[in-house]
């Protein structure tokens, strides 16, 4: 079939190529097709059967638009036109069209979610409007209404042959110099000092005259030389990835739909309908139904591998397992429950622990990308990702922010197959589950805990998890709930977490930062790489600790951490723990070629952040380390010793804040953090029992002070951060935000004698207008909370979204972050984004649909100066 339509351009397979793609579904294709558009025409595409015999063959088609974040949206929009376009440019069918969708909700929280929706696509120029019933009947009469609270349509949404779309990109490839090899697998890829140097393929019966010659073939199959490898292998990436190292975790998944006998009432131009309450969509084909489901548990396919000859393959029927499931579209069009089925579906797809699809450069391998586990939308994702993807290789960088997607995401820990088992169950029935604020997975918890975790747990902890560790999000009061309870607004925990914040404000709390990622960093040339990389001047005194960007050489922010001076040639590199991956590989890629030597020490020490003005108070009861602020001032790192239970414990207390107040981060070896803590804990009950003893006794001993300590979790930090203003990155900045931008340029040494990495770009910007820049917004309904992605108006015109957003417990509002953009920035005559500007224009943020009036503010609503962690 795939032979007929797309016939290879060679059959003698090249020696060498600028880029070899491997794997011919859509994505590959879509690849294959925007690198010849940029001009890299020395690509070529492998495929071990035919183009789309993997997954593509068998996927519904959807082309829809709106996803769950700004960036996925993006791209997704972007497939659409293409596929829009793609007939004509190619003169090969594309089977697109455009009935348009509906997505209908039962209830009023799901209502919420898909208006809340609605109002971030508006931020990409995703068209949609409400249909009341009567017009949703006449739109879809087998649809069964009287239970929905309410349906939105989306007019642009359509449908595309996922076979043709796919000839149609390769065609269009081929057109502009593409190879496209087909029944040849890849059984391995080379590599040279960290990067890939070659694909090594099956041998090749029409290369054999070659091989008889000894060109490129050494017996063991046809080598590729090649320094630009994309794997679009799709269920098949993870086994070959893996040979060389590269983590990438994924697993196929059955995946269930069925086609109906015709029904009257359905056309061409009968929209996609989307029923996620219960796990189902449906789409119009021939005059039939097709009928897809995303159940809630979902089975696990071959966790040990999948054959290389698996084409076009179909799994049995297993109607025990989609029945109930089955039963629910029914309720929704009862139809159903009497026309025949023609056909039961069951194919392989491949899936994620956190159900978002991997683009992108290794960490472990240069010039080896990844295209490859779209959770059921590559189809509608295939044109972004081969535009995304195909720039990256051409420019060396993303072309936008794609922290969401980015290969860099993914944790060790997530390739074991027990792992992946469990989670990949869970992450497809999520697919069309409520996307909840705050959502935690059940399933394959605990996989990485700190030396903290029993005590925290003992404490009234309830985790959450990033990157895998178990982390407390909020404490749970004696006898109170220990668990999360859903919504769109304040949640269970928002009194908890707010005597958290009072506590950090006004007394002391401590938080298990143990999930911070730590590097060591040491040797002769340890100085220059880290002052070349930072943003900052890191040639600071031995015991400092200094704040700052590591920027790309556009400007843009690849990560944001400390580093503090151990050492003359010795330093220790902290950042979050999300961005452990992609910080340690770029930190790798510098210090190539130079005399130093890197070690992640994460998982060898625990942090306890002790917080709020009366931390020092604390901490003097357990050390006689001078803490004064002369003697340790704001930015100060040395070792002190606490006395524990067990014995004096030499740690390093370093004088940070995530939060806004005088505080200090121990960082203490696993062996001792148990201790160090219970020393706290029990200073502070011993203080707390002398003042209560006084006041019993009459005898003043100042104001009353609340608990002298009080555990604090991640929900708290998130809206103390937010109140100060402080930055989260992969939220309120990204590689394609500059310091500048992001009101951090305080953190840039202009002055210092290292040539670091971004510096000509952030000079050339510095003498421009600041045409964008991060903003500070209290939304003033008391009711009102925004998350991220909520489009920004400024007397009525989009200029901008919100990038994050908490509740704030001092301002009694919720508060947010979002880049705004001046109307002028594109034309001849750019203004800048300045306080005056802010205050001469009236600003909404829109959330489900509704404005919701905000004041903007240049400086943080919270102790702007910041004089209180300088304490």
């Amino acid at each position: 079939m795939a032979d007929q339509a797309v016939a290879p351009h060679s059959r003698t397979m090249p020696d060498r190529a600028a880029v070899v793609v491997v794997g011919g579904g859509i994505v590959g294709c879509a690849v294959a097709y925007h690198l010849v558009r940029r001009g890299i025409t020395d690509v070529v595409l492998i495929e071990q059967n035919q183009l789309t015999s993997g997954t593509t063959w068998h996927a519904a088609g959807l082309a829809a638009q709106l996803k769950a974040t700004h960036t996925l949206t993006k791209l997704a929009t972007y497939s659409v036109r293409l596929f829009e376009a793609l007939e004509d440019e190619t003169g090969q069918a594309t089977g697109f069209r455009a009935p348009g969708s509906i997505s209908v909700a039962s209830d009023a929280q799901r209502w919420e979610e898909i208006l809340r929706g609605a109002s971030m696509g508006a931020t990409v120029g995703v068209e949609s409007r409400r249909l009341d019933m009567d017009e949703l009947r006449q739109m879809w009469p087998l649809m069964r209404t009287d239970d929905l609270v309410g349906a939105l349509y989306l007019p642009d949404d359509g449908l595309v042959s996922p076979v043709d779309a796919t000839m149609a990109l390769a065609k269009g490839a081929r057109a502009r110099g593409c190879r496209i090899f087909e029944g040849v697998a890849v059984t391995g890829l080379e590599t040279r000092h960290g990067a890939i140097c070659g694909v090594r393929t099956e041998p090749v019966p029409s290369a054999a005259a070659k091989a008889a010659a000894g060109a490129g073939n050494d017996g063991s199959g046809h080598l590729i030389a090649t320094e630009t490898v994309v794997l679009a292998t799709g269920m098949w990436t993870r086994r070959l990835a893996g040979q060389i190292g590269v983590n990438v975790p994924l697993q196929a998944c059955e995946h269930f739909y069925v086609v109906t006998e015709p029904l009257e009432g359905l056309d061409a131009s009968t929209p996609i309908v989307r029923d996620p309450t219960n796990y189902t969509y449906f789409k119009e084909e021939t005059g039939k139904l097709m009928v897809g489901f995303f159940e809630p548990k979902a089975k696990v396919w071959r966790l040990d591998g999948i054959d290389r000859d698996f084409a076009f393959g179909t799994l049995p029927e297993d109607w025990d397992h989609i029945g109930p499931v089955f039963e629910r579209s029914c309720h929704r069009v009862p139809a159903l429950a009497d026309c025949g089925v023609q056909l039961f579906f069951n194919g392989p797809e491949s899936f994620t622990p956190d159900g978002v699809y991997y683009l992108g450069e290794s960490p472990e391998v240069d010039g080896c990308f990844v295209a490859a586990g779209f959770n059921s939308v590559g189809i509608q994702s295939a044109g972004g990702a081969g535009w995304v993807l195909a720039d990256w290789i051409a420019d060396r960088h993303p072309p936008m922010d794609l922290s969401a997607v980015d290969i860099r995401r993914a944790m060790p820990f997530q390739a074991d197959n027990a792992y992946l088992a469990e989670r990949i169950s869970e992450s497809l029935g999520l697919l069309y589950a409520m996307h909840w604020p705050h959502f935690q997975y059940t399933s394959a918890r605990g996989r990485r805990c700190s030396a903290l975790h029993d005590a925290m747990d003992a404490a009234g902890a309830v985790f959450g998890e990033t990157a895998g560790w178990e982390r407390p999000n909020w404490f749970a009061e004696p006898g109170g709930e220990h668990e999360y309870r859903y919504s769109y607004g304040k949640q269970n925990w928002f009194d908890n977490a707010g005597r958290e914040c009072a506590a950090v404000r006004d007394g002391v709390a401590l938080f298990d930062q143990s999930s911070f990622a730590k590097f060591a960093v040491r040797g002769p040339d340890a100085l220059e790489v880290l002052d070349t990389l930072s943003v900052a001047a890191v040639d600071v005194a031995v015991g400092r600790a200094v704040y700052t960007q590591w920027c790309n050489q556009r400007g843009g922010i690849e990560a944001d951490l400390t580093v503090t001076r151990l050492g003359a040639q010795e330093f220790w590199v902290v950042t979050s723990a999300a961005s452990q991956t992609r910080d340690w590989a770029w930190l790798r890629r510098h210090c190539r070629g130079h005399q130093v030597e890197i070690a992640d020490v994460t998982d060898d020490w625990a942090v306890l952040g002790l917080m709020g003005p009366r931390s020092r108070a604390l901490l003097a009861q357990v050390t006689d380390a001078a803490l004064d602020s002369v003697q340790f001032s704001f930015g100060t790192a040395r070792h002190i010793t606490v006395a524990t239970s067990d014995g004096p414990v030499e740690m390093l207390a370093v004088r940070m804040s995530y939060v806004g107040e005088l505080g200090w981060e121990l960082y203490v070896p696993n062996a001792g953090a148990t201790a160090v803590y219970e020393a706290l804990r029990d200073a502070a009950h011993h203080a707390e029992r002398a003042d209560a003893a006084q006041r019993a006794a009459g005898l003043d001993s100042g104001p009353e002070q609340g608990p002298a300590l009080v555990h604090a979790g991640y929900h708290a930090m998130n809206s103390l951060r937010l109140e100060c203003g402080y930055r989260h990155w992969g939220h309120d900045i990204s590689d394609e935000d500059t310091p500048l931008e992001a009101g951090l340029g305080f953190a840039i040494a202009w002055d210092k004698p290292a040539d670091f990495v971004g510096r000509a770009a952030l000079e050339a910007q510095r003498h421009q207008p600041r045409t964008r820049r991060l903003v500070h917004f209290r939304l003033e309904d008391p009711e009102a909370l925004a998350y991220h992605d909520e489009p920004i108006r400024r007397d009525g015109r989009l200029v901008g979204r919100v990038t994050s957003a908490a509740w704030s417990y001092t301002e009694h509002r919720c508060l947010a972050m979002g880049y705004v953009t001046h109307p002028s920035a594109s034309g001849p005559d750019p203004q800048p984004v300045t306080k005056t500007w802010l205050e001469a224009g009236a600003f909404d943020i829109e959330i489900a649909g509704r404005l919701i009036a905000a004041t903007a503010s240049i400086r943080s609503f919270y102790d702007p100066a910041k004089r209180r962690v300088r304490m």
